[in-house]
Formats: C-alpha cells, structure tokens, sequence
C-alpha cells in the first residue's frame, strides 16, 4: 500500500474507470461527484456511470473497433466491462445492459473499496495535481469557466441526443414481431411499415414542432446522435436506409422484408422497458406521442421517458493533451471522458482506463504505459493529441488503428473481416504482454 493520493472529478463512466485503475493499484483517490445536489439537464438517476443516451455499448465482435476497445478493456481489468458484463440485457451482437442495475454496481464497488473517498460535491475550480477531470461533456458552466482559462486552449461543443424509452406493456405485439438482424437471435422488437405508413410517418415528422435548443445548429450535431427529424430533412428516404432500413429482417405475417422498420432494443433485465432504436430527437414532448405514435405497436405507447437533446462541450485536445489524456503545459492534470473528443459510452471508459493507469504510474515512480496505435487504446489517444485543425468527436474505428504491414511476406488480406480478426489478435498480444510486463491488477474485485 502507498500513501500516493490523487482526486477524480466526476462519476460518470470516465470518472468511475479513472478511480478504480487508481485504486486497484494503490493509489487513494478522493472522487468528487456533484449529483445529488446539483443536476444536469441530462441526468436524472442519483448513482454513479448514469447512461443517459442508449443503453448499448455496441458491438461485441472482434472484427469492430469497439468490440475490439471493450476486449482490450476486459484484459485491463477495467471495472465498467465487468459490471457491463454482469449487468447484460439481450441486444444480439451487441453489449446492452440493464442502466440501473450498470450504474447501482458500479456506484456499489467504488464506494466500497477501501481505497476511495466519495465525496458529493460541486468542483468550481481546477484542483492542483494530482488529478483527473472527467466531468463530461455537461461540465457544470463554473468549472467549464475555469477550464476554458487554461493556456492554449480553444473549448467547443456540439449537439447530442436522446433516444425515447417506452414501456413494454403497451407495445401493441400484435403488430410487432420479434427478431435480430439476418437470424442472429431475436432479441429486437420489430414495428414494421409498408410504404404508405412510411411517408405519412416521414410527412408527420417534417411538419413536427420542435423544441428550442439555445445555440442550436444543423451542422453542430455529432452524426452519431443525429436527430432523427434532422435525418428526415436531409430527404425522404434517409430514414429507410438509416435508423429504419429494413434489411436483413422479415415480417413472419407477410414473409417478406417490410418497406421500413422501426426496432426496440430491450432497455432493462425485467424486460419491462424499451428504447427506440436510432431514434435520438428534439421534437417537443406532445409531438413525440403523436408522431411515434403513428409507428406500428406504439399508437398507444406509454413514455417511461421521452427524447431530449442538450449541448456538450469538448476540448480543443490536439497540442493541448498527450496520448496519455494529460495536460501538456499542466503536469499531473489530466483530462477523461467525451470532454477529450472521445465519442461514445465505451470510449469515454477508455479515455478514463488511459488516464488512471498513467496517473498511478507517475505517482508510483513506474515506467510510463504507451498503449502503442497497433491498440485501440492507443490509437485513441493519438487522435486526441495529434494536431488537427478540423478536429472533431469520433468514435473508435478501424481507421484510426495502425493497418497490417504490406510486404513480401505479409500480403493484404483481402477479406475485411480477416484483416480485422488479425488487427485485433495482434492488439490483444501487445495487451497480454504489458499485463505480464507490469503486472497489473486485471480483476474487477477490489484489493
């Protein structure tokens, strides 16, 4: 046991993976959260690793990105992949999980270890180092305020939003059926429409009332989190081969692939609450009842909680963080979450993974991990630090990972799937060799 401390700024999911790294390898940290007594526009639940916009992690496969990040995680005893195991509700291919049961876990296991002080507060200023500001994409504006005061740094901010959830029980199921993607399982729930359905659902969307989101633009949201009213405006068809793109599903009742489809992910393990796929939207809340309400099985759908959209702030990373998440001009101050222009539940936990193991290491005097770009971790850190002028949220990708050699003995592999199978194989060698190399804590238990 060291007597090395450090602070965390924020629960969310950066914040949460941040502490636990800190603590399974001795390091005390004190993690500063503000809710309960201050609340975002966002967030409604009291515990930590609130999920706010989804319920998905996506996908599980080795041959994406984010299954990659989410295995490489695993193998660094990260305590968000645990917990999102152990919390998992049916999604098919995908890690989806019930959010209480996610957030109550983690909430549990951090404030249990030994090693971390909770604490329920508003952080107004930035603490001297040691620390990990991972206050996420609603920093409260006082704190906003002083991280927009460090030297060379421009703050900017984008759109996000949020997905409907309805309850199970008024979901008409006989104007549903149940199934995933090309017959792997059949975890969704599917509201299918002819082509008529379709354009009077398209037409009721366009004319919708929308509420106002102030500073609100067009070409300000994350593509991600596109409402789905703003898709619709980009042409008539956008929808059917985005969110409601019928492939690789067919209507048990007809036997045929409908026109469109409008897909329910389970969002609780009771079954008892579902989310509208693809489905993020600013529409005010009578509008959402009205025009959802045209989709086949929702007519009488009963909200458990509707969309919203809201602003989200991110730094200006490139020159002003490291591959490490730290601030260059500023050491032992580090950054984590959506905040550094990660995009997405598991690339914020990442981010906060990164940053934890870094910081431990520095406070311990121990040779300092660079996950290397052959790793999604690593590639991920290389975005956020490298000099971009149209720098950009993104999401873990294929693209940002270094590609397999191309020479004499080691030819293209043609079949992307293969090329991605062995990016991951070689990925997780470079994992397994570090967690022998350092010896690190790769349990989601406690010490």
């Amino acid at each position: 046991m060291s007597d090395a401390c450090a602070r965390v700024i924020g629960a969310g999911l950066a914040g949460c993976e941040a502490a636990w790294q800190l603590a399974q390898r001795g390091v005390h940290v004190r993690l500063s959260e503000m809710k309960p007594q201050k609340m975002s526009p966002a967030h409604h639940a009291l515990g930590f690793a609130e999920l706010v916009c989804s319920n998905s992690l996506r996908s599980d496969l080795l041959t994406n990105a984010v299954g990659l990040l989410k295995e490489e995680m695993r193998q660094c005893g990260s305590l968000i992949m645990r917990v999102a195991d152990q919390a998992r509700v049916p999604a098919g291919g995908a890690l989806a999980v019930d959010r209480e049961a996610f957030s109550g876990a983690i909430t549990k296991a951090l404030r249990e270890h030994p090693l971390v002080e909770t604490v329920s507060e508003e952080v107004c200023e930035i603490p001297d180092a040691p620390v990990i500001i991972a206050t996420g994409p609603l920093t409260s504006e006082p704190l906003a305020d002083a991280i927009s005061r460090l030297p060379g740094l421009d703050t900017l901010h984008f759109f996000d939003a949020a997905a409907p959830i309805v309850m199970a029980d008024s979901i008409d199921m006989e104007k549903v059926f149940r199934q995933s993607r090309y017959d792997r399982g059949s975890d969704y729930l599917n509201c299918p429409m002819n082509e008529a359905e379709y354009n009077a659902f398209v037409d009721a969307l366009l004319e919708a009332d929308t509420a106002e989101v102030h500073g609100f633009e067009e070409n300000m949201v994350f593509e991600g989190c596109m409402p789905v009213e703003s898709m619709a405006r980009r042409g008539r068809m956008v929808l059917a081969f985005g969110p409601m793109k019928p492939v690789g599903l067919r209507d048990p009742r007809t036997g045929r692939e409908p026109f469109a489809v409008v897909q329910l992910r389970q969002d609780d393990a009771g079954a008892s609450m579902y989310n509208l796929v693809g489905f993020q939207t600013r529409l005010r809340f009578p509008e959402q009842r009205r025009v959802f309400g045209l989709i086949p099985g929702l007519e009488n759908a009963v909200y458990a909680r509707y969309g919203v959209m809201h602003r989200n702030t991110f730094l200006q990373s490139p020159e002003f963080l490291n591959a490490q998440f730290e601030m260059i001009s500023g050491p032992g101050v580090y950054f984590a979450g959506q905040m550094t222009g990660v995009e997405g539940y598991v690339e914020s936990a990442a981010s906060g993974l990164v940053a934890g193991i870094s910081l431990a290491e520095k406070l311990l005097g121990r040779e300092q991990t660079v996950f290397p770009g052959i790793t999604a971790l690593g590639a991920m850190g290389r975005y956020v630090s490298t000099p971009n002028s149209s720098f950009q949220p993104m999401n873990c990708t294929f693209g940002l990972i270094d590609p397999l050699p191309v020479d004499a003995q080691h030819k293209r592999i043609r079949k992307k799937a293969d090329r991605y199978q062995k990016i991951a194989e070689r990925s997780l060698e470079w994992i397994r060799a570090w967690r022998e190399k350092t010896d690190a804590p790769m349990t989601g238990d406690a010490q």
